[in-house]
């Protein structure tokens, strides 16, 4: 619970930074779980709807301690972000913005660029061993950075290639690790399995119809609760069914779907002003915990001006929790029905191709977050040019933010050069963003 909890506090930076600070702390750091196993899991993850990163949290979870794992790592995971965003929220709708809080936040994006940079190079290597899958990894980057191909449609295409290969190429793809082997490594997960002790790993057909109908209740059960107590017409009806459907077809990450929700919440439901769905993305943006808890906001704004017979804030926070349950309940869901499954398949050798191209695609992936994360923290310009179907993205040199720049730079030093553990990066980010705003 003690590392859920850090690993949810300091998970800025979107899914890059996130995937980086898991991949340090329960890879190389405590070693609790090896590198072949974490990228099986953020393979199956890329390809589910919702955040792949809280799944994957979900999922070393489950993997190591049953479904309370699972849940003690997804829930930790989002809880510090809902939290701040909650806060802040409610700041929000009082008072405005806050400068001294965007000064936190102007640091801690520089330390996470430092970081995610570090996590791309760290897993690089590890993943491209081979030099067609570097090529793999630079096809990925250029389809879905120049292109906008949906990265699900880029692991999915990967994948197929990785399986095909395999079959006609064998010699060209490694050998999944052995259960023999896996138990002589010396990681937590390694332990376990040399114990016996991951037979919930093992498929189940009572269990997964078991889970069916438990997080059928959970997720349908509220909101037919809400229904029953609300009635069809009340804004928390209509955001458990909204959600419900945005959490289900959130394939890509949030962006792929915030232009739909932006729309839907400003023009059909007038739960928002136009601009303020950008304010909301700023928040997430820059708060612990996935993006898409920017629902979050659209979902406290919407309630806290329609509450019903509720007071306003009352009325916010019910929204927000409403919001944040029908998202994430499928989560949990997609992973404690189909990690079994998954894991039961790692041994066979064309999923094990088939995974590791994907894993290669998804270097790519990491990388094109990356750039587009880099560029909207050095530049407050950027122009979009369209050659056909290219889509070119280019900083606006006389836009360049310099304090920015200059703490990416003292932040890479203390990654790369220092070494400094991950909190003592991000306080010390922080706090000489707030030093920059007080004297600007």
């Amino acid at each position: 619970m003690r590392v859920w909890a850090k690993i949810g506090f300091l998970s800025f930076g979107g899914p890059a930074g996130q995937i980086a600070l898991m991949h340090r702390e329960l890879v190389q750091t405590r070693r609790w779980i090896d590198e072949a196993r974490f990228l099986h899991a953020l393979n199956y993850c890329m390809l589910l709807p919702g955040p792949e990163a809280q799944q994957l949290a979900t999922y070393i979870g489950w993997l190591m301690h049953r479904i309370r794992g699972g849940v003690i790592a997804g829930l930790f995971f989002v809880l510090p972000g809902f939290l701040a965003i909650l806060g802040l929220s409610l700041v929000y709708v009082e008072f405005g913005n806050i400068p001294a809080v965007a000064a936190v936040f102007f640091g801690l994006k520089a330390a996470v660029l430092a970081i995610v940079i570090e996590a791309v190079l760290r897993i690089s290597k590890r993943a491209l061993k081979r030099r067609w899958l570097v090529w793999v990894s630079v096809s990925a980057f250029i389809a879905i950075f120049f292109f906008e191909v949906p990265f699900p449609a880029v692991v999915g295409i990967m994948g197929l290639v990785g399986f095909m290969g395999s079959r006609f190429f064998p010699e060209h793809f490694p050998s999944p690790a052995s259960d023999a082997e896996i138990k002589t490594q010396h990681t937590v997960i390694g332990q376990l399995a040399a114990e016996g002790k991951l037979g919930h790993t093992l498929p189940s057909l009572r269990r997964t119809v078991a889970t069916l109908t438990v997080f059928g209740i959970l997720w349908g059960g509220a909101v037919l609760l809400l229904l029953l107590t609300f009635g069809r017409s009340s804004v928390y009806v209509n955001e458990a069914i909204f959600f419900s459907k945005a959490a289900v077809v959130t394939f890509g990450g949030a962006y792929s779907v915030l232009s739909y929700i932006a729309q839907q919440a400003v023009e059909v439901f007038h739960w928002l002003a136009p601009g303020e769905m950008l304010d909301g993305l700023g928040l997430a943006e820059t708060t612990p915990g996935p993006l898409i808890l920017v629902v979050q906001f659209v979902g406290f704004l919407g309630a806290y001006r329609q509450p019903g017979a509720l007071p306003p804030i009352w009325g916010g926070v019910l929204g927000a929790v409403i919001t944040v349950w029908v998202t994430f309940v499928p989560c949990f869901l997609w992973i404690f029905v189909g990690a079994p499954y998954i894991e039961a398949l790692r041994g066979n050798r064309w999923l094990h191709a088939a995974l590791s191209t994907i894993t290669a695609a998804v270097v790519g992936v990491i990388a094109n977050l990356s750039l587009w994360f880099g560029l909207h923290v050095l530049f407050q310009e950027i122009d979009e040019r369209r050659y056909g179907v290219l889509r070119v993205l280019v900083p606006v040199g006389a836009s360049l933010n310099g304090p920015a720049a200059a703490l990416v730079i003292l932040a890479s030093l203390m990654v790369f050069r220092l070494k400094l553990a991950l909190p003592t990066t991000l306080a010390a980010s922080a706090a000489l963003g707030v030093v920059w705003h007080l004297f600007a």
